[in-house]
């Protein structure tokens, strides 16, 4: 395959390919994140009731996203972006911004993202780097009231979901990597897109559960196979 001139290329990622990059997929076969229940970390409600607990467990995810680096398969989306601009868009579930530290522009990060810390009150955003992670609770720099981690939990409508129907809507190419297929809305956009007429294409370590809506699918690491693709596609 190659990529043509006219065509619009969009990028949706998953856990697989922070993965390669040391980032732990928290989320245990039991259920249990980081030995915590997600409704304890990971909901509004699980907030509300112990905001001490969900601020001492993403303090940890912070620290630990920026102890890691961007891997090959980061840096070949980087490759595409270069060559595409703005006929290329990058979607990710991810939340620890590696996309933008291997230099990626045009992305959304639909579930939000430890570099940046919300308002509950004035619901201002402001980097992660710049709050007190010294205080149990941060406060917001600008009101004082409580801050929350910038982070899309469950039960919470993901961000920019019209923006990404609309590039799905656009997009003649649509590539899937480090994903499940099981996470909606985010599996349901490779059946929009095939719908839509795009085509369909994956790179998994394993078959997500999604596979028969793909028209290729790549198996094996991102990092491994993804840069070889990327050459071949912008030949």
């Amino acid at each position: 395959m190659k990529i043509k001139e006219t065509d619009r290329l969009l990028v949706l990622t998953g856990a697989g390919i922070s993965a390669e990059s040391g980032i732990r997929t928290f989320r245990a076969s039991d259920g249990l994140w980081e030995e915590h229940r997600v409704e304890d970390v990971a909901s509004p409600q699980g907030f509300a009731r112990d905001p001490h607990l969900v601020w001492r467990f993403y303090k940890e995810r912070y620290k630990q996203a920026m102890s890691v680096e961007p891997n090959p398969a980061h840096y070949a989306l980087k490759t595409l972006e270069d060559a595409l601009g703005e006929r290329f868009w990058l979607v990710t579930q991810n939340v620890d911004g590696l996309h933008g530290r291997a230099g990626n522009k045009n992305v959304i990060e639909m579930h939000g993202s430890l570099n940046t810390a919300l308002c509950t009150h004035c619901h201002k955003r402001f980097p992660t780097a710049e709050i007190d992670l010294e205080a149990e609770l941060p406060p917001c720099p600008n009101c004082r009231k409580m801050l929350r981690p910038d982070i899309v939990w469950f039960g919470e409508i993901p961000y920019q979901l019209d923006e990404i129907q609309s590039l799905l809507d656009k997009a003649t190419l649509l590539l899937v990597i480090g994903t499940s297929g099981n996470v909606y809305p985010a599996a349901g956009f490779v059946m929009a897109a095939r719908y839509l007429g795009a085509r369909t294409m994956c790179v998994n370590l394993d078959a997500p559960q999604n596979k028969s809506f793909f028209d290729d699918f790549h198996q094996g690491k991102a990092g491994e196979v993804l840069p070889g693709l990327v050459a071949e596609w912008l030949k």
